[in-house]
């Protein structure tokens, strides 16, 4: 039997990318997949192409940032579903040109204020309203995607780095304070993953990167599937404020 069946895991950031293979992921477990995404075409087309494949998906847009939005996002959840079982938190801001990038004393407030209103305020906003039918249940999970650029101090990315070490720290009093609940909440760091279409030099990047790995290969998105589905399934349900590094061995802590 799938680990998963008729568990209603909502998944921000759903629709490309890290998030859409952990959609396909869920879906093949047997989960019943909410795809959350600000660009309600690609939610569509991701939820379309499992739903085709027999799986039970719909699509929601959200901006995880606006409380408003989120809000709408866990009851329209709850309209179609009547509760919620798993909260992925992966919608992040990341990519140029969205983010700019440099020496921290070169980056601006507003580029600044971006991503910690996407990266933390929107993984908190998300995680508080999911809570609250998970508090009513007395049951659930939370995973919170943060990244390996914590431990690794990546340079030129002082704003993303900060918001994914602050996700970590949020993960851990979120697992305090919702224990007496039987929720469980945890993390998990990717390595550098090559999640969307990418260039030659791109590809080189990733090539170069691997050889600082212990398995020597390019990460890809599903390569972080398993960790998901283990932090969601009933097999981790002794396990608690943690973060997974899942990078091939590229750090170790």
């Amino acid at each position: 039997m799938p680990r998963l069946k008729d568990k209603v895991v909502v998944v921000t950031g759903g629709a490309q990318g890290i998030g859409r293979a952990f959609c396909e992921g869920l879906a093949k477990e047997g989960a019943k997949v909410v795809v959350a995404d600000i660009d309600q075409g690609k939610a569509d087309a991701t939820a379309l192409a499992l739903q085709k494949q027999g799986a039970e998906v719909i699509a929601v847009a959200v901006d995880v940032a606006s409380e408003s939005s989120a809000a709408q996002m866990i009851g329209g959840t709850l309209s179609r579903f009547g509760r919620i079982d798993g909260l992925i938190n992966n919608a992040a801001m990341f990519q140029r040109p969205a983010v700019k990038r440099g020496p921290f004393w070169e980056l601006g407030a507003d580029d600044w204020d971006r991503v910690m209103a996407v990266n933390v305020r929107g993984t908190w906003l998300c995680a508080k309203l999911a809570s609250e039918p998970m508090r009513k249940q007395r049951s659930g999970s939370i995973v919170n995607i943060s990244s390996g650029t914590v431990h690794a101090g990546a340079p030129n990315f002082a704003h993303y780095v900060t918001s994914k070490a602050a996700v970590i720290g949020l993960t851990r009093v979120m697992s305090r304070e919702l224990g007496d609940y039987d929720i469980r909440v945890n993390a998990i760091a990717p390595g550098l993953t090559l999640s969307i279409e990418a260039d030659e030099a791109r590809v080189a990047q990733h090539k170069n990167f691997a050889m600082m790995r212990s398995i020597k290969r390019i990460q890809a998105p599903e390569d972080l599937v398993g960790a998901v589905i283990f932090f969601i399934s009933e097999d981790s349900a002794f396990v608690t404020g943690q973060t997974l590094l899942v990078d091939g061995g590229a750090s170790m802590t």
